[in-house]
C-alpha cells in the first residue's frame, strides 16, 4: 500500500473511531484488518501511536484553533488533523509534507472551506511546536 493510500486507509480507521470509546480501538482494528485485508505497518503503528498521545495531539489542535472548541470541529477535520499533528510531532513526518496531505484529504473528504481552516490551524501546530 503506498503511504497516501495508507494514510486515507488511516483517516477512514480515525472517523470511524470517533463514533467509538477509544477502548474499542484494537478491536476496530482487527475488524478492519479482516474486512479490509489492511496489514499495512505505517497505518496499524500510526492508529495505535495517535491513540497513545490523543489528549496531547487534542490539546494541540485546541490550543491552535483559536475561537473554535475541539467539539465544534467537524469529526472529518478532526480526523484529518490528528493524523497530521501524529506525523509531524511524533513520527518525524515533515511539516510540509504531513500538512499538504492533510489538505488533499480535507478536499476529497470535507466542505469546500476546511482545507484552508486546516491548513492554518495545522500551520500554527507547526510553529507552536518548534517544526517550522
Amino acid at each position: 500500500m503506498k503511504r497516501r493510500e495508507a494514510r486515507e486507509a488511516l483517516f477512514k480507521l480515525l472517523y470511524e473511531m470517533t463514533f467509538n470509546a477509544p477502548e474499542e480501538l484494537e478491536n476496530v482494528i482487527e475488524i478492519e484488518k479482516n474486512e479490509r485485508d489492511i496489514e499495512d505497518e505505517y497505518l496499524l503503528d500510526s492508529v495505535r501511536g495517535i491513540y497513545s498521545h490523543l489528549d496531547e495531539i487534542d490539546e494541540k489542535i485546541s490550543q491552535n484553533s483559536v475561537g473554535w472548541k475541539r467539539e465544534r470541529l467537524s469529526k472529518v477535520s478532526l480526523s484529518i488533523m490528528r493524523i497530521s499533528v501524529y506525523e509531524m510531532c511524533y513520527a518525524g513526518i515533515p511539516f510540509s509534507i504531513s500538512i499538504n496531505e492533510a489538505v488533499e484529504l480535507a478536499k476529497k473528504y470535507d466542505h469546500d472551506k476546511a482545507p484552508a481552516f486546516i491548513n492554518g490551524i495545522l500551520n500554527a501546530v507547526a510553529v507552536s511546536s518548534g517544526l517550522k
